[in-house]
Order: C-alpha cells, then sequence, then structure tokens
C-alpha cells in the first residue's frame, strides 16, 4: 500500500519509540496525528518538525483508560483530517515491580497497566474500527514487548498485559478482516528511550549479553517494521521481535 495521502494516529506519540514511529511514517508520505497524556508541549514539537517536513500534523490528547476520551479522540482526528487509515497502538504505562514481590503488586497497579496496555488499545481499535474499514486498507499495528511471549521484564501485570495485547492482535486480525490488517511488533529493551533509562545499568548490560547480535532493540527498526506493516497486503495477525536476537525470545 502506498501511504501518501493516509492518515495515522500514533498514540504515546511523544515518547521514543512513539517518536520514531510517527517520523517514519510521515517520512513514507502519511499525515500523522500524535496522542500524549500530559506532555503537550513534546507533542506540539513533533508536530511542528513533521509539518516543517511537508505532512499534515495534529496533537491530541488522550487517557485511553478513559472511553469519553477515546470520543474526544475518535472526533478530533476524523474532524481535522476527514479519515483515518492507520492506527498505531503504541501508548503503555508501566511501574517496576520484581516478580518476586507479589505484595508491591497492589490490585490498584495491576489494573492500571491492564487498563492501559490492553483495554486502550481494545477500545481504541473499536471506537475507530468503522472508519478503518471505510477504505477497505486499514492498519493497526499493535507495540507489545518480548514480557508478552516469556515470563520477564519489569512486572507480572506489566507481561500479563502485553501478552494480551499480543493475543488480542490475533483476534482482532480475525475481527476486522478483510477490510483491515492487524499486526504486532514486540520490542525487547529499546536503548536511547525513557523508559530504557529509567532501568539500572547492570539490566541493561544483561539485555546486550543475552542477545545474539551483542546489542538490544532499535526504536527506528521499529518504526521502519510499522511502516512495512503497514505497506504489506497479505501479512496480518503476526508479531515480530526487535530485540537484538534474544534466543528465549525466537519462536
Amino acid at each position: 500500500m502506498d501511504l501518501k495521502g493516509k492518515v495515522a494516529l500514533v498514540t504515546g506519540g511523544t515518547g521514543g519509540i512513539g517518536e520514531a514511529i510517527a517520523r517514519a511514517l510521515a517520512a513514507a508520505g502519511a499525515d500523522v496525528a500524535v496522542s500524549y497524556v500530559g506532555e503537550a508541549a513534546r507533542a506540539g514539537e513533533l508536530v511542528e518538525a513533521l509539518r516543517m517536513a511537508g505532512r499534515r500534523s495534529h496533537a491530541v490528547q488522550l487517557d485511553q483508560r478513559d472511553p469519553n476520551s477515546i470520543d474526544a479522540c475518535v472526533k478530533a482526528v476524523t474532524g481535522h483530517f476527514g479519515r483515518l487509515d492507520i492506527l498505531i497502538n503504541n501508548a503503555a504505562w508501566n511501574v517496576g515491580i520484581p516478580f518476586k514481590e507479589l505484595d508491591a503488586l497492589t490490585p490498584e497497579i495491576w489494573d492500571r497497566i491492564q487498563e492501559t496496555n490492553t483495554r486502550g488499545p481494545f477500545l481504541l481499535a473499536r471506537a475507530f474500527a468503522s472508519e478503518l474499514r471505510r477504505h477497505k486498507a486499514g492498519r493497526v499495528v499493535n507495540i507489545a514487548s518480548i514480557a508478552g511471549l516469556v515470563p520477564g521484564g519489569s512486572s507480572i501485570a506489566y507481561a500479563v498485559s502485553k501478552a494480551g495485547l499480543i493475543h488480542l492482535t490475533h483476534c482482532l486480525a480475525v475481527t476486522l478482516a478483510p477490510e483491515v490488517t492487524v499486526n504486532c511488533i514486540a520490542p525487547g529493551l529499546v536503548e536511547g528511550t525513557r523508559m530504557a533509562d529509567r532501568v539500572p545499568e547492570a539490566m541493561r548490560q544483561s539485555a546486550r549479553a543475552q542477545s545474539v547480535l551483542g546489542r538490544t532493540g532499535s526504536a527506528d527498526d521499529i518504526a521502519e517494521l510499522v511502516v512495512a506493516y503497514c505497506r504489506m497486503e497479505s501479512v496480518t495477525g503476526q508479531t515480530i521481535v526487535v530485540d537484538g536476537g534474544n534466543p528465549m525470545a525466537m519462536h
């Protein structure tokens, strides 16, 4: 699919991965809306950069745990651009709690992670479904994690939420076919992002050591894979890992 003239929404556009995806889609010819929760200034800077690059762009405040906020997002995006062709479910929330510390993983933290990371992408896909189907060439790309494939990562709640997102990808691929393809990317640690910067150096070194390439995932590689998924016509329901080649995540 030619992305020129298509419109994409990238949730969590102010993060390192979200920004890389937004820039890659714009470079491929798409107009791009980016969502943010609280960083309006950062979102505005990205929007201005995309406009300077010759693409239409718009920032939308979104709390994807709130159905009313999602409804407002749908109206804002379709009202500004007149259409939506591509939904990138990138926004997520997390807090680091070691697996062994069950008492520290409270029901409130569990619920917030599930609501943001699994329920939110479902509600967004549901809200935009008719618009994505309208031109019979819609695309959804979900950004999960290798924690959704193997029992690891920053917390049990995060791992379970990303496992749910991967299977949601399978289910939506069936539900939205044949007008919309739905695919997934499962990154490992992505250095250079704010989330990775909060990880202790020992954990970053461990991730590098476990990867057969000796390096961790790349935000640019994730972004290019998003663009590739959007261009593909016969691929749906798939998950690709971007982590430098950790054998535990090779399936």
